[in-house]
């Protein structure tokens, strides 16, 4: 297969997790199982490219969580004053290690929060990644293991 197919399934992958980890509705997985079973890309790269698509995609989210608060007060604003009283309070209780669950699909919530509580950006980074590679890393095992 020609490099210039794999850079671009490489680069569908990236896109794919990217959006995956923002508000957008996006799905990586099927992406990234389909890359694996057609086997023409190694696992490396596959966990690699995904986890740092989904990692910058989740520094979206904390970006726009960082400067939401100036808009809190606007009609238009998606949550209520008690919808963001009520996550801000609940990371607070649970703090940073709810990162670990970025992965999830209620995770972005998780990271958009983490920007509006001004959570330690290298802190923030860490967390998201190993959860993310987590993520991937578990979904490439359990592909393997099922198409034997």
């Amino acid at each position: 297969m020609p490099a210039s197919s794999l850079l671009l399934q490489l680069f569908a992958l990236f896109a794919a997790a990217f959006g995956a980890a923002t508000v957008l509705p996006f799905q990586s997985e099927v992406v990234f199982v389909g890359l694996q079973l057609a086997g023409q890309i190694g696992i490396g790269w596959l966990i690699l490219v995904a986890s740092i698509g989904n990692v910058l995609g989740a520094v979206v989210n904390y970006l726009l969580g960082s400067g939401i608060e100036r808009f809190r007060h606007r009609r238009w604003f998606p949550a209520s004053e008690a919808q963001l009283d009520r996550a801000q309070r609940w990371y607070r209780r649970w703090g940073v290690w709810t990162l670990l669950l970025s992965w999830a699909p209620f995770g972005d919530a998780f990271t958009v929060v983490a920007g509006m509580m001004r959570t330690p950006v290298w802190l923030f980074v860490l967390l998201v990644t190993l959860a993310k590679t987590g993520r991937y890393a578990a979904l490439a095992w359990a592909t393997a293991a099922a198409s034997g």
